[in-house]
């Protein structure tokens, strides 16, 4: 016999197995038959070496006619030890195995195999030269495909050069016939014709070019076998299983394989009968040992047959308690039974389906033992390479067993390895492994057996083994993914293999069965909840929808069931939320989840574990462990070494996941074993742990061993950080309990030889990172554990930091949280964790006295060098107070003026006796509010970013935030209050209400269109007053227009609102409509002095009666007046100061509050007369503000200038800073009067305005800004920056800053005046500005129980401002103490003096060439501490120069001493450089400013999307050696590794995965389409689309800068006019903000004369074409379309800005009026 070598391509994988069919007919037993064309031409007796091309099997026929043949599988990996020989380690030394060829190389071979030796020499001479003869006979015949057709390598050339190529085509399509006629005798012909013409048609040329796989031609014979059993069967359904073209193929495929079905009459799906059912599963004894009697039912016949059985005794159906039956897995079986008859099987769904409890019934059925064995991209290259393992695992398994191959779709690689290795063990159940031990067909091994007539221990001993007959593998996948290159792992390679069978998702009906039958406790109500969201997720057309259906399998609702039997009172939606995982989905799915539950009738009830910690309490108790309402018995056991005790506090969560497993194994008393994965974690290491002792190789058992083994707690941590093969192995020992071990044992559930049964007691707590961080996103968690609420990070590190100042816990907690934030959205790439700022507070407690600002450096620190990470991660650390960067001289408080000397003005005297004329009786009476409603409105919570105003420098101002309010919104007041909410703003334009708090981060908000509407410009609208009433009616307000007396009671908990109508009598008259609507006369006024006391009073200007309302007791108290009133002040509860209208005259009405309690029924009105120390104080003068408490006599005392205990008053009006009337109201006696005089008095009305000029306003303001701080001895007014005396406050060269208005700060204590200003809202709209007279400034102002005050702008800006001393220097204190001293950086030394030298006249100065530093002088550009030139530190140059030098600077009081025409010599130079800048890249001033407006509105969001680029890594993949391998090649350097133990001491070829950021070698290619279409430009005034597109341009124009080497980019722009207009060429790309600014002018000269726009599916397909060739890395496109309205925009004007601007459009008008609907797409 010849020894022939057969060579097999990567992608010749489906040739190997169609030669028999092919040639198969035309052979005798003897040999080849002399007349076939195609067998001559494979004559080798010419000595010619071989190459067959084609896409049908070849080895199977060289196999019979060659006897001694040496299979060879090469694949892209394979060595040159694969070829010659393999190096292994026995007994402590390394030998050398031969390989198939026996130490020769195929390609030496090929080269030199007809060298031949000239002289003759002894067979002893050649083995000392260790020289091996070659054969004579020695041949080589090549198999492989055609490239390109196929995927693959073509041959190199030399080796090409060398073989003889043949291609050998199908057997013609008669033959074929003829040899399937004979196989399914019982087939109509017509069929068995019609099957053949499918399959020839699916393997013709056409069909390839519809990207169509080959259809395997190979398994017809199988397919005929079975239908010729049951000739009933649909031939539908039975190509359905040769080539399952509904799981692989797209929709153009699926419409092809029909068509074709269709066209060969093959569509009898429908009308042809299918099995229903296994009706019995009976063992067959005697001569036919190893068969199983199977019966089926089918279309209402019973048909028996024979099929291989296992070795344990065959189970009948439906006969296990663990498998609950259903018609549609009862049908599946039956299939499953009639493949199994000819053809190992392929279960092909969705994961969670069911498939490994239909293989496990399966198999049971038959008495077969399973074998799983997990697949993964590496398994598919060594897995008949496995030493200790595989082999082991074979040997039994083919012997006796069944193997269930699962994740069989994982291993997706380009071209696949695993069917070149496995092709002959699937097909001829043959197989040689690396150590020449080979497996044999039954038939071939007891053939060989008889021929060398060996027993079966010497053929073992020669290492030839049998493969048992009923030996059977079932495969087990989840459907390719259609369209993908990498997922659609179901090519010709694999469909040769199997017969496939597609398991579907149960029905509704099906699946309860289930459900209810594994868990018969279940509450129905719930599981109908769960099947109604399951389905309908499944039948949606939505992807996002599917992908959700994915994660409520069958498998994952069995487990919420389980658990909702033991727990009931567990919510649905959040049982689904945790096994969605929704916490780590992102926004978009996160939201169609909820929606779905909402749409299913699915409350998101409160999680009962998000409850406060103090409802659950840990309390162990006679041996029984109780967590709140769960108890379980606490674990005897003896390993006390092994269990955890960590520090735990208690009551705090979110400590962490290790901490809270540690806390929950120490309460329950179990041992722990602990391990922890990683990158280079293998399966081996798993399991064994080899040690050296005495110098003798111990394997250890791992901990997951001994865990199984003795019943502890298995904590695997990092299990996201493992390989994928690792976490797949553990994923078979928690579903299936079966694990094998590396040296040969194995993990079982019940007894087995060579096996470690599994403890009852063995779980496995797994812990890993969340999903996308930071490798793989494999996880095996069920439980999310997030980051701690606030309030519980607050307590925790509270108890780390008992000393650390609660402010900064706060600021920390606050910070890390938006932190932790911005990683979800992606905005940052690190998720900050709770052990980080945990290790800020304990430096912190450690080392108090170093600043929260240096401290935190040591986790930002990381980031330091990342310009745009360093720049979000300041932004919000300073947003929350925490002051990095700032120095402690950072200190900018308003400057102090002197208040004029404190003087006694006068007396007041109340006047108690006399005539009728001076004392006057007012009768009262009471009747019930008559109160309306409720009605319910929707109260709105809108996010609002808090900003901390002390973050680079120390003013009053303490933070600040903006409400989400309308831009024509006016605000009318603002109140304050204790309760959950602290502030009331209320707004008139429409009216609304909007709380907050302090230190919150929402604002709630409730509209009150419906009652208030809005009209038109020219009449009434209202004007509202808000006050917040007390306890027990916290967080509600009374609402009160000024102008109809509307009166009402909201609720700001329940939305509840409700009309108080005070008047009995008439019903209100409707508000008087006129053109000025601030301008009516006749008002109504609230006084909410005591409304934190629930009770109000109401009073008409000019009017002479006064209501009291008592909201608690639901009273009116109506008091009539003998005098028509001005004003009232509310100055005690039982004394009221009253201001007479006209005559200014002042009036004390003394009644107690309970009116009702007194018999008279009446009140008592007292004149006050006022007397004049002197002349000139006997002007009256209305008051804007009195007090109603008294100051402390403390502050009395200070602000007097004298000891006095008194009661008191303090009254403001517009001719003092403030007035102290000691002994008002209290004594009857003559009250002393002393006042603080202005200079001149306050003047009604505002200032011109910048933007309109004079200001008109018909009466005075309705809002007096003045507030009384009682406890800071403060008066506190809002003036607008006339009223100012700003040359006193700035220097005279100094430009005030532009402000809405100034805090007026009268300290009574220090004797101090200082004006605080109120920065300018960014927002505000010109029509409030113009139209809004609610105070002389544009800002409402309230006091705050903290000892400051609360500003809100018209711009809807809320400021919170420190006013009084002492609190200001302790909050400087704590300021500076956050800063810190400074650290290990250079100190710099201040001297104050003065250098001598005067300016002259600025200039730029000389460029020195060496760069030197310069110190002083007037000559050098980029000196320091000098003066003229330009440069740093120094005084009167006309711009700032750094050369990189050290910085000395001369002080401010020699920089404030140069000249002011020097100083305006140095500005106009400075800006005549800039703009010569802009002179260089031709854009002026105006060009910079519009470009501005566009580039402002997304600096942020270019700042987030440069962010992401940076993290952006190459995904290339090259294929080279990779080492530290526990399989594959010995690796030289290992050796001695191996010796000691070490397993990992093998190299293999692979694709090695890019370090994490290594540089791309190829730019990414990226297209921007832009919709320019005139619907654009026409409907911008709608929705703004057409800006937000030229923001979106921008952004990435501004995104994309500098990152040319990643990112090689174009803009196109689409209409009616094209499909690729351009916009930016990928070689012009903007370098500049002109550049930039030209494109957005170029956009908008397109859209005036733009088309009909084109169909967005014909757009992105013509134009992303071009992108797809070319020099390029990976090509993405993205489709451009303006995002919704609501979207933040530019104005509208800015458009005609760059219209006007050299722009001449075209005069065609647009065709279209259609608004484009908005839609993103993003492909690959």
């Amino acid at each position: 016999m010849h020894s022939r070598m057969l060579f097999k391509g990567t992608a010749a994988a489906i040739a190997a197995r169609r030669i028999r069919h092919i040639l198969g007919p035309v052979l005798s037993k003897e040999g080849w038959k002399c007349s076939a064309h195609e067998v001559k031409l494979l004559n080798t007796s010419s000595g010619t070496d071989k190459h067959c091309l084609s896409s049908s099997g070849l080895y199977r026929l060289l196999l019979s006619r060659f006897r001694e043949v040496e299979y060879v599988a090469l694949s892209r990996d394979t060595t040159e030890t694969d070829l010659k020989q393999r190096r292994e380690i026995r007994s402590g030394t390394a030998f050398y195995i031969d390989q198939a060829s026996r130490a020769l190389s195929p390609f030496t071979l090929l080269q030199k195999k007809k060298i031949h030796v000239s002289f003759e020499h002894t067979k002893d001479e050649l083995d000392a030269w260790k020289i091996v003869r070659v054969s004579e006979d020695f041949r080589v015949i090549a198999l492989g495909l055609p490239v390109p057709r196929y995927k693959g390598n073509p041959l190199d050339p030399p080796l090409r050069s060398r073989f003889q190529a043949r291609d050998i085509y199908y057997l013609p399509f008669k033959d074929q016939l003829e040899h399937l006629y004979r196989i399914g005798p019982n087939v109509p012909p017509e069929r068995v014709s019609q099957l053949l013409s499918l399959a020839t048609t699916l393997c013709s040329q056409e069909s390839a070019s519809l990207s169509l796989p080959d259809f395997p031609m190979d398994n017809l014979p199988s397919a005929l076998a079975v239908l010729n059993l049951f000739p009933m069967l649909s031939a539908q359904q039975l190509v359905q299983r040769l080539y399952p073209y509904e799981v692989m193929l797209g929709n153009e495929g699926r419409t092809a394989v029909e068509g074709v079905l269709r066209r060969f009459e093959l569509t009898d799906g429908s009308t042809k009968p299918s099995p229903t059912a296994v009706l019995s599963v009976e063992s067959v004894i005697g001569d036919h040992a190893g068969q199983a009697a199977i019966t089926l039912n089918i279309a209402n016949q019973n048909i028996t047959f024979q099929v291989p059985s296992g070795t344990r005794p065959s189970r009948p159906p439906n006969s296990s308690p663990a498998f609950i039956g259903t018609p549609t897995h009862d049908r599946l079986l039956a299939e499953m039974m009639q493949s199994h008859l000819v053809k190992d099987i392929c279960l092909i769904g969705a994961k969670g389906c069911g498939k490994s409890v239909i293989a496990r019934e399966f198999a049971d059925m038959l008495g077969y033992s399973i074998e799983p064995i997990m697949l993964y991209q590496i398994t598919f290259q060594c897995f008949p390479c496995l030493k200790s393992l595989a082999e082991i695992q074979l040997f039994e398994n083919l012997e006796s067993e069944k193997i269930a191959f699962n994740n069989c779709h994982r291993p997706t690689c380009g071209i696949l390895i695993w069917p070149v290795y496995h092709l002959r063990l699937l097909h001829d159940r043959e197989l040689a492994l690396y150590d020449g031990t080979r497996l044999l067909r039954w038939d071939r091994y007891q053939t060989l057996k008889d021929e060398l007539q060996l027993t079966d221990q010497e053929l073992q001993d020669r290492s030839i083994f049998p493969v048992h007959p009923s030996f059977r593998i079932i495969a087990l996948a989840e459907p390719p993914q259609v369209g993908s290159t990498t997922q659609q792992w179901l090519g010709p390679e694999i469909l040769t293999m199997f017969l496939f069978h597609t398991v579907k998702p149960l029905a509704k009906a099906e699946e309860t069965a289930v459900i209810q039958g594994m868990i018969p406790n279940v509450p129905k109500e719930a599981v109908e909840q769960l099947q109604h969201l399951t389905h309908s997720l499944r039948k949606s057309n939505d992807p996002t929808a599917l992908s959700l259906a994915s994660s409520l399998s069958t498998r994952q609702l069995l487990r919420i069931c389980r658990r909702l039997s033991q727990y009931p009172q567990e919510s649905v939606a959040h049982a689904v939320n945790k096994a969605c995982l929704s916490r780590f989905l992102p926004s978009l799915a996160r939201s169609a989840l909820q929606k779905s539950l909402v749409n299913c009738s699915i409350e998101d009830q409160p999680d009962p574990a998000s409850e406060q910690s103090h409802l659950y309490t840990c309390t162990v108790k006679d041996g029984l462990l109780t967590i709140g309402n769960v108890s379980a018995p606490v674990y005897s056991t003896d390993e006390k070494m092994k269990v955890p005790d960590v520090l735990f506090y208690e009551n705090v969560q979110g400590v962490g996941k290790n901490k809270i497993v540690d806390r929950f194994l120490h309460l329950m008393n179990r041992p722990r074993e602990y391990l922890q994965l990683h990158r280079d974690t293998t399966v081996q290491t798993l399991t064994l742990q080899p040690s050296v002792r005495d110098g003798i190789i111990i394997y250890e058992d791992s901990p997951l061993v001994k865990a199984v083994k003795m019943g502890h707690i298995l904590v695997i941590d990092e299990a996201d950080k493992a390989p994928t093969n690792v976490t797949c192995i553990l994923k078979t020992l928690v579903e299936s309990g079966e694990m094998i071990l590396a040296d040969g044992r194995r993990i079982v559930s019940a007894g087995r030889p060579n096996a470690i049964p599994m403890h009852p007691d063995f779980r496995m707590i797994v812990l890993a990172n969340r999903p996308g961080f930071p490798y793989n996103n494999y996880v095996m968690l069920c439980h999310a554990v997030d980051n701690p609420k606030p309030q519980a990070e607050f307590a925790m590190l509270k108890q780390y930091g008992p000393d650390v100042p609660d402010a900064i816990l706060q600021k920390l907690v606050a910070a890390f949280g938006e932190l932790r934030a911005m990683a979800d959205q992606g905005t940052i790439t690190y998720p900050y964790s709770t052990r980080e700022v945990v290790n800020i507070v304990k430096h912190l407690q450690k080392f108090p006295e170093e600043g929260l600002a240096n401290v935190v450096r040591n986790v930002f620190d990381f980031d330091s060098y990342n310009k745009d990470m360093r720049e979000v991660l300041i932004t919000a650390l300073h947003k929350h107070g925490i002051p990095i960067g700032a120095k402690p001289t950072s200190v900018h408080l308003a400057k102090e003026l002197p208040l004029p000397d404190c003087k006694m003005a006068g007396y007041w005297t109340i006047n108690q006796g006399g005539s009728t004329r001076r004392k006057l009786l007012c009768p009262t009476e009471s009747h019930r509010i008559d109160v309306k409603g409720p009605v319910f409105l929707r109260v709105q919570s809108y996010p609002s970013e808090r900003h901390e105003s002390r973050s680079m420098s120390f003013t009053e101002e303490q933070a600040h935030w903006q409400i989400p309010m309308n831009e024509v919104n006016i605000v009318c007041d603002v109140i304050t209050a204790n309760g959950i909410y602290s502030i009331y703003v209320a707004t008139c334009n429409p009216v609304s209400l909007y709380a907050m708090k302090e230190k919150g981060d929402s604002v709630q908000c409730i509209e009150l269109y419906d009652l208030f509407p809005r009209t038109i410009s020219g009449v009434w609208q209202p004007f509202v007053s808000v006050a917040a009433l007390g306890n027990p009616l916290q967080d509600q307000v009374v609402l009160h227009e000024e102008q109809g007396n509307t009166v009402l009671h909201l609720d700001l908990v329940t939305g509840a609102v409700r009309r108080l109508v005070l008047s009995q009598d008439k019903q209100e008259e409707p508000p008087r409509k006129t053109s000025n609507w601030w301008s009516n006369k006749e008002t109504y006024k609230m006084c909410k002095e005591f409304a934190h006391k629930n009770w109000l009073l109401f009073y008409k200007e000019n009017g002479s009666q006064l209501d009291v309302v008592d909201v608690l007791e639901g009273q009116v108290h109506t008091i009539s007046l003998p005098i028509n009133l001005k004003a009232v002040f509310l100055v005690a509860e039982d004394r009221w100061l009253l201001v007479e209208s006209k005559t200014d005259r002042k009036f004390l009405l003394t009644k107690p509050m309970h009116m009702g309690a007194e018999d008279t029924g009446v009140c008592q009105l007292h004149a006050i007369s006022e007397d004049a120390v002197n002349t000139g104080f006997g002007t009256t003068t209305a008051p804007q503000e009195v007090s109603n408490e008294q100051l402390p006599n403390e502050n009395l005392s200070t602000a007097l200038g004298q000891k006095i205990v008194s009661p008191n008053r303090i009254l403001c009006d517009t001719n003092t800073y403030a007035n102290v009337i000691v002994g008002f109201p209290d004594l009857m006696s003559p009250n002393e009067v002393y006042s603080f005089t202005r200079s001149s008095p306050i003047t009604e009305g505002r200032g011109p305005d910048m933007f309109f000029g004079s200001s008109k306003q018909t009466g005075p303001a309705k809002r007096v800004n003045c507030v009384c701080l009682l406890s800071a001895n403060q008066v506190v007014r809002a003036l607008p920056p006339s009223q100012v005396p700003l040359t006193e406050i700035y220097p005279k060269d100094v430009t005030p800053p532009m402000t809405v208005a100034y805090l007026e700060v009268t300290d009574l204590n220090s004797k101090k005046l200082k004006y605080i200003p109120v920065p300018r809202s960014s927002s505000m709209s010109p029509y409030t500005v113009w139209i809004s007279k609610v105070s002389d400034t544009d800002v409402v102002m309230a006091p705050l129980s903290s000892g400051g005050v609360v500003t809100v702008d018209m711009g809807g800006y809320v400021r919170l401002w420190e006013t009084g001393l002492d609190n200001l220097q302790r909050s400087l204190l704590e300021w500076r103490n956050m800063i810190g001293a400074e650290d290990g950086r250079p100190i710099q030394i201040t001297i104050q003096r003065d250098s001598g030298q005067d300016v002259s006249s600025p200039k730029h100065g000389k460029i020195d060439p060496r760069n030197a530093p310069h110190v002083g002088g007037n000559q050098w550009a980029g000196g320091t501490g000098g003066r003229d030139t330009a440069g740093l530190g120094g005084k009167g140059g006309p711009y700032r120069l750094d050369a990189g030098h050290k910085v000395y600077q001369i002080s401010q009081a020699e920089k404030d001493a140069v000249p002011v025409e020097v100083k305006r010599a140095a500005r106009e130079m400075a800006e005549k450089v800039f703009k010569q800048r802009l002179k260089e890249i031709e854009m002026s001033e105006y060009d910079a400013s519009t470009y501005e407006r566009f580039s402002g509105a997304v600096r942020r969001q270019v700042q987030s999307l440069r962010i992401i680029l940076d993290s952006l890594q190459a995904k290339g993949k090259e294929r080279q050696w990779l080492r530290n391998q526990a399989l594959g090649e010995l690796d030289d350097a290992k050796i001695i590794d191996g010796l000691t133990g070490e397993k990992a001491i093998y190299k293999r070829r692979g694709e090695l995965e890019p370090e994490l950021g290594s540089p791309q070698q190829k730019p990414k290619r990226l297209r921007l389409l832009a919709d320019v279409s005139g619907s654009m430009y026409r409907f911008n005034g709608v929705d703004g689309r057409l800006e937000r597109s030229m923001e979106a341009v921008c952004m990435v124009m501004e995104a994309l800068e500098s990152y040319e080497h990643k990112f090689k980019y174009d803009i196109m722009g689409h209409s009616g006019d094209g499909f690729d207009i351009e916009l930016v060429r990928c070689d012009k790309v903007p370098k500049n903000n002109k550049e930039r600014l030209k494109v957005l002018k170029y956009q908008i000269y397109i859209y005036c004369p733009a088309l009909v726009k084109m169909s967005s599916k014909h757009i992105i397909v013509k134009c992303t074409h071009p992108v797809a060739y070319g020099d390029g890395g990976e090509r993405e496109r993205v489709s451009r379309t303006p995002p919704p309205p609501h979207h933040p925009r530019l104005p509208h004007k800015s458009l005609s800005v760059l219209r006007n601007q050299n722009l001449k459009c075209n005069s065609t008008p647009h065709s279209s009026a259609v608004p484009l609907h908005t839609h993103h797409s993003l492909t690959k």
